[in-house]
């Protein structure tokens, strides 16, 4: 059920998938449009200099010199607008990418690195993550944004025992404290009944070990 739940999302989930498509869209859309200018700007030198049109030659000589400033102007800005799209795309990959990991692999991660890959997931649902943890973090590793004003908080709990109910009710003070409007508890280890348990009726998901190998095999 709780992998369920963070898999299908609720209504705030739902909506931050629909608004990440559409960046998604968006995003493709700017490549084609980039190709297609690209595509242009080569015929056109194809055209200029392989053709050598004749009413390129009758043009005085301040037109033609103006010319070869647009050519060079329009491909520095071809050359860095490809550039930029290459480096965001291999940012987007380098912090995005979700590894088919297992449990033993995830414990074999430090905590740094199981706290990024854990946000890794949450991007990939379509959620703005801020990565929190570390000294004075005030038991937040991450921070969720979906629409408006809402925002939830996540701990990795990269545990081998498993989570008792006095790690769920502190990740409830937390909550509170932080003022969101929903807390994640995310670990390798498995969850007691009495953790889950007191959970109920509270804007609290917990995710444990096996849940999380699923999820992760799920968004690959």
């Amino acid at each position: 059920m709780l992998a369920r739940h963070f898999l299908l999302g609720d209504n705030q989930s739902l909506s931050t998938l629909k608004r990440s498509g559409s960046r998604k869209r968006g995003f493709i859309s700017g490549w084609l449009i980039i190709v297609a200018l690209t595509c242009l700007y080569l015929v056109w030198l194809v055209y200029r200099w392989l053709n050598q049109p004749t009413w390129t030659h009758s043009l005085p000589s301040p037109f033609t010199e103006l010319l070869d400033l647009v050519e060079m102007a329009a491909a520095m800005t071809l050359i860095l607008v490809w550039v930029g799209l290459l480096f965001r795309q291999l940012k987007n990959r380098s912090h995005g990418r979700v590894s088919n990991l297992n449990l033993y692999q995830l414990l074999e991660l430090s905590p740094t690195e199981f706290e990024h890959f854990v946000a890794s997931l949450f991007r990939r649902k379509g959620y703005r993550v801020v990565v929190r943890g570390g000294s004075g973090d005030h038991g937040v590793d991450l921070e969720l944004f979906g629409d408006g004003s809402k925002r939830a908080v996540v701990q990795c709990k990269r545990y081998r025992d498993t989570v008792g109910e006095d790690v769920v009710r502190d990740l409830f003070g937390t909550l509170l404290h932080e003022r969101a409007t929903r807390a994640f508890l995310v670990t390798t280890a498995d969850i007691s009944d009495a953790a889950r348990k007191w959970s109920i009726g509270k804007p609290i998901t917990l995710i444990d070990g096996d849940t999380l190998v699923a999820i992760g095999d799920s968004l690959l």
